[in-house]
């Protein structure tokens, strides 16, 4: 097996974390995703096991010494564990949910059920939303763990990539000590991590990032700009959406955010952007994840992205229009016509009052850049 080029350890000056040297962990789900977030654990200084879905892939992995399904070539550390989820989470500190959003509630199920340690933090993989309300994974595992146990992890993190040559990860949760410690071991591992107490933003952005690419992927053959259109439109709807649930601007601007959008959209091996194209070539959506290789979580968040937009009460025909895509019902010469013509919210800023949450977020930044004078007003979508 050739030796593949690691990343270098990240520079942490001035950086202070927690030494995650010997904790625990678990990753459950061996997938692409959840396969390079144990090797970096292991990297990392965490004791990891990896478990799979199967007592036969755990065997496999174990005499293979790395995934050949999902992430060949990547010898799994000496260090890494690899056992199946029958196992269950034992003493493990950390246990990282590597399985798609739609399981979410199956796999928390299963953990209560294996006597998960009162302790133990729960750490969220998924890009997607949990049927069949749609929430952020982070809030139902919140739910039943309590929001100080809970994180989620975000941003451009293509699996084979960060392995090889490093990511721009996110961790994020209400405790502060808890993303810190997420976002030291991968630092120790050589990938960067920045934490944040935004996890349901950067979960709805890790939401929007997939619909935009599926979206981009669909229309790109009809022109760049009308891809550009797709994806925008669909971000700014999700953004509406995640301001009025409380997420922070700049998560969405950030590495969770703006991102990932950009490194899904731009990669020929994004699983969201080649569905995207294989809706548009004509390929009815219940047979592309068997062209893909593996499951589009866009197919299963983009319809409960759409219902939580209507639920509360935010206009958002583009996202609505891709899920009749993906269902069949639109075709897709009405699916570009409608991109091209959609007229986005008048961007507004009032002379006077109290500004609203965006504008007093620029003036921080600005105060932080330039000392205390007042920013040129600007236009700012839905600051009202």
């Amino acid at each position: 097996m050739s030796e593949r080029p690691r990343p270098t350890a990240a520079p942490m000056r001035g950086v202070n974390l927690p030494n995650p040297l010997g904790r625990r962990a678990v990753v459950i789900g061996a997938g692409s995703f959840g396969t390079a977030v144990a090797v970096l654990l292991a990297r990392g200084g965490f004791r990891t096991t990896l478990q799979t879905r199967t007592p036969e892939q755990a065997e496999e992995l174990r005499e293979e010494h790395e995934n050949r399904r999902y992430l060949e070539g990547v010898e799994l550390p000496a260090n890494l564990r690899i056992d199946s989820i029958e196992a269950g989470p034992g003493r493990a500190e950390f246990v990282f949910l590597g399985v798609p959003s739609a399981q979410l509630g199956e796999a928390v199920d299963r953990l209560e059920s294996q006597g998960l340690d009162r302790r133990s933090k729960v750490i969220s993989l998924a890009k997607g939303l949990v049927p069949p309300l749609g929430i952020p994974p982070t809030v139902l595992l919140a739910e039943r763990f309590g929001p100080e146990r809970v994180a989620c992890v975000g941003g451009p993190a293509h699996a084979r990539e960060m392995v090889t040559h490093g990511a721009g990860l996110v961790a994020s949760s209400a405790d502060q000590e808890l993303a810190a410690t997420i976002a030291a071991v991968f630092l120790r591992a050589g990938v960067v991590c920045e934490h944040t107490d935004d996890p349901v933003g950067v979960e709805l952005a890790g939401a929007a990032k997939n619909a935009a690419a599926l979206a981009a992927g669909a229309t790109e053959g009809q022109g760049l700009n009308a891809a550009g259109a797709a994806a925008g439109h669909i971000f700014a709807e999700v953004w509406r959406l995640a301001e009025k649930l409380g997420a922070q601007p700049a998560t969405f601007i950030g590495l969770a955010g703006t991102g990932d959008l950009v490194a899904t959209a731009l990669a020929p091996q994004s699983r969201n952007r080649r569905a995207g194209e294989l809706l548009a070539a004509g390929v009815a959506s219940d047979e592309i994840p068997d062209r893909v290789g593996q499951a589009v979580e866009a197919f299963e968040s983009v319809p409960l992205l759409a219902a939580a937009l209507e639920r509360n009460g935010i206009a958002a025909p583009v996202t609505a229009g891709l899920v009749g895509l993906i269902q069949g019902s639109i075709p897709l010469d009405d699916w570009v016509a409608l991109v091209r013509t959609t007229v986005p919210p008048p961007a507004n800023w009032r002379a006077g009052g109290q500004p609203g949450p965006i504008r007093r977020w620029w003036q921080r930044v600005w105060a932080r850049l330039f000392g205390p004078a007042e920013p040129a007003p600007m236009l700012v979508s839905g600051d009202e």
